[in-house]
């Protein structure tokens, strides 16, 4: 995205160094590991809605912790050093897509308080920038619901399961209703206070356990949308 029971190593050749880079949802070596995330990610979120007011997707921008954004850059070709292009990130941005779909895309949804299962289709309308000036890279990315959701109450929980990646909202407004009806509202319930961070070793970040599987749930960022 986690201690006693480690998984099987999933890394290839070490020339394949976009596998590498997708380091904070693989294990990548089975070292003991520690009940506490190893990368971090800022949310912006938009929900889209259909004109008849249902609920259609989830817009995605997920920016990654500089640390783990220098990891997941590094050796990357770039025609201006430390600048990179949408183009020139394609291939890592692909390859991360395709290591998230086993995770769900860490993205749930819930109607009238009943979780929705395997409710997205794959993401489109994905790709990733970079921010020269902190150094970040973020992950835009669309997420389709394979059918519209209507209620009274829609909830979007995003997590890590095994509580590997820790998500947590960007300050000031990070949610957006994008065509939902007006009598719609939005509110947004954070699992935890953000000072829990600490920054990791680059041999706690390729680390992860079965023994935090399941535990992420409890640090759900919460999306609620009540519709009257």
């Amino acid at each position: 995205m986690i201690v006693p029971t480690l998984r099987p190593m999933r890394i290839g050749p070490l020339s394949r160094r976009l596998h590498l880079a997708v380091a904070c949802w693989l294990l990548l070596t089975a070292v003991p590991a520690f009940a506490h995330p190893h990368v971090w990610v800022t949310m912006k979120e938009e929900l889209l809605y259909a004109p008849d007011g249902a609920l259609t997707g989830v817009r995605h921008a997920w920016t990654f912790d500089e640390t783990f954004s220098a990891f997941a850059t590094q050796g990357l070709s770039a025609k201006t050093k430390g600048h990179f292009t949408r183009e020139e990130l394609q291939s890592l941005a692909q390859t991360n897509i395709e290591s998230l779909k086993e995770y769900r895309y860490f993205t749930y949804a819930m109607v009238d308080g009943k979780k929705q299962k395997n409710a997205f289709n794959e993401p489109v309308d994905y790709w990733l920038e970079f921010d020269p000036k902190k150094t970040e890279l973020t992950l835009h990315l669309t997420l389709p619901l394979k059918s519209p959701l209507s209620a009274r109450q829609l909830v979007i929980e995003v997590y890590d399961p095994e509580f590997f990646v820790d998500f947590g909202l960007a300050e000031g407004n990070p949610v957006k209703l994008v065509g939902a009806p007006p009598q719609c509202a939005v509110s947004t319930e954070k699992p935890y206070d953000s000072s829990f961070q600490s920054t990791p070793t680059l041999k706690e970040m390729f680390a992860t356990s079965e023994a935090n599987v399941g535990m992420g749930m409890s640090f759900a960022n919460k999306l609620t949308v009540q519709c009257p």
